[in-house]
């Protein structure tokens, strides 16, 4: 298993997968779970800046809220701009 424990700024332990990846524009976000099992998903792992302060939305795009890192959505429609 590919994964790292990490500490959350609460004080919470995750399990950051660093076999799997979304890419982004600065740095890849990995997917974070609670458990070492990988059952319990928990967010993203930021690896532009080291963070785990993402947002995704609806259609699937991840952003940073600590640096400009960003994984371009899923779906994408000119209506939504």
């Amino acid at each position: 298993m590919d994964l790292e424990t990490a500490t959350t700024g609460d004080g919470t332990t995750v399990y950051i997968d660093t076999s799997t990846a979304e890419r982004g524009s600065v740095g890849a976000f990995h997917p974070v779970f609670t458990d070492a099992d990988r059952t319990d998903r928990w967010g993203y792992y930021c690896s532009g800046c080291e963070g785990f302060d993402n947002a995704m939305d609806t259609m699937g795009r991840i952003v940073c809220n600590d640096c400009e890192n960003v994984r371009k959505p899923d779906e994408w429609d000119a209506a939504h701009e």
